[in-house]
């Protein structure tokens, strides 16, 4: 493998201690960080194959979307004046016409969300779908990182979450990637809403035997509170939790409706995580905001997420660092109740925690994985500043991203892909895109 000598840029480690090394360096070495450090101990330019001056440019961990849906690019712009976090929005928006999917959608639209997700910087992301094999072959292609979970979305059929809850567990019992950069989760989709108790028990079941985490929404539509209330007396949060959910890894995305006795089973949780998409949760218009402050207050993990780009439209991490910040000073009525600094913790080492990847990936430190950003800070918005962190969340963009490795891999330079042509990506996924909603309008003809 390529060794590589990085050298002249501001690198912000994201260690323990937040050290921020100006005028540094570092060495990739058969796909991890060998070396890193002030200008004064660089080793010798020669003993590297490939050497990058990013004089000007920040070096970072490369970011964390800790919830989305990859293949659902392909409902971008089609969800307007809906609330993809209610029961009826969902339905009527997305799962109607996902019934006209087939397999040979996914693959083109992964392709593009991988795409647009390494450009901006993102170099792991946590999916939730189904058709995840074909979700893992498009990540595999692209060189990118994914915790997949298997959607199962079961709608009161039992016959239909019995065959998702086989091809689950056959995902993830076959879904091994040999370099790592793919791990199989589980991932009930709306539980209790769309999936029965019994079929969620029986998940945590396969979860428990094959030791893997399970991502899924929780307290997101005002559909999950009213029915676990309505059946049980209980939360959605506490309802999973007397299933067994919180015995194992649970990371849950938006939690926008959690009481406080909600949050205390979170913080007593072994490895339970939060993915807060503050753009989402906006974009829903649901009155409800995740509560991130008290959550990370309380020792709960907390990670973002961009969730899908038709509740979003955008895969920048960047931007959702800044709405996720300016989020939480509304919701709390103070300034800057999580710092710019937290926020980017939050979109690299909280979201290797919440993904249980942070002895791998999520800062800069020697024995990691070389997944790293270098993000270009010469353009307007990038002036000169103590406090880099405040200026990249505040001021900057996804789009000044201009370099990217995963694994030591170099997946872009200078914005530009190198596995894989963006054009033929571009071409393959709107002719996909063409024929999947001409099928969907034919669906609804014959309804």
């Amino acid at each position: 493998m390529v060794s590589t000598l990085l050298h002249g840029a501001t690198v912000l480690t994201v260690d323990a201690e937040n050290r921020v090394i100006e005028d540094g360096w570092m060495a990739i070495r058969d796909g991890r960080i060998a070396g890193i450090g002030p200008r004064a101990t660089m080793p010798q330019t020669s003993l590297f194959d490939d050497v990058v001056d990013l004089a000007g440019h920040l070096v970072m961990p490369g970011l964390v979307n800790a919830h989305t849906h990859s293949a659902m690019v392909l409902f971008r712009g089609r969800s307007e004046g809906q609330s993809l976090l209610t029961m009826d929005g969902w339905y009527n928006s997305i799962r109607e016409p996902e019934l006209s999917l087939v397999s040979s959608d996914i693959g083109p639209a992964v392709k593009l969300s991988c795409a647009e997700m390494v450009l901006s910087g993102t170099t792991t992301f946590c999916d939730q779908y189904f058709f995840a094999e074909e979700i893992a072959e498009a990540v595999s292609q692209a060189g990118i990182r994914a915790v997949i979970a298997y959607g199962i979305v079961q709608l009161g059929d039992e016959e239909r979450g019995a065959e998702e809850l086989a091809k689950a567990s056959a995902f993830i019992e076959q879904q091994r990637s040999a370099d790592g950069r793919i791990v199989p989760w589980f991932g009930p989709h709306a539980p209790y809403v769309d999936n029965s108790e019994s079929l969620l028990r029986a998940e945590v079941e396969v979860a428990v035997k094959y030791g893997v985490g399970m991502h899924l929404h929780m307290a997101a539509g005002p559909e999950d509170n009213e029915e676990t209330l309505k059946r049980y007396g209980l939360t959605a949060t506490q309802a999973l939790d007397r299933d067994g959910f919180f015995n194992g890894r649970v990371h849950a995305a938006h939690c926008l409706d959690l009481s406080d006795d909600d949050i205390a089973i979170f913080a007593k949780a072994p490895a339970a995580s939060v993915a807060y998409c503050a753009t989402a949760g906006l974009r829903s218009g649901r009155e409800g905001i995740c509560p991130a402050v008290k959550l990370r207050e309380a020792g709960v993990v907390v990670a973002l997420g961009t969730d899908n780009v038709a509740a979003n439209n955008s895969y920048d991490m960047v931007a959702e660092m800044r709405l996720a910040g300016l989020v939480a000073s509304h919701r709390e009525g103070v300034a800057q109740p999580i710092s710019s600094r937290d926020l980017v913790r939050m979109a690299t080492i909280e979201g290797a925690k919440a993904l249980g990847l942070d002895k791998e990936i999520g800062s800069l430190e020697i024995g990691k994985a070389a997944d790293i950003i270098a993000i270009d800070l010469s353009g307007p918005g990038y002036s000169e500043t103590p406090d880099v962190e405040t200026v990249l969340v505040y001021s900057g963009s996804g789009r000044d991203v201009r370099h990217v490795w995963v694994s030591g891999e170099r997946l872009v330079a200078d914005r530009k892909l190198l596995r894989q042509d963006y054009a033929q990506i571009r071409h393959d996924y709107s002719q996909t895109y063409k024929d999947f909603w001409q099928r969907v309008e034919k669906a609804r003809e014959v309804a």
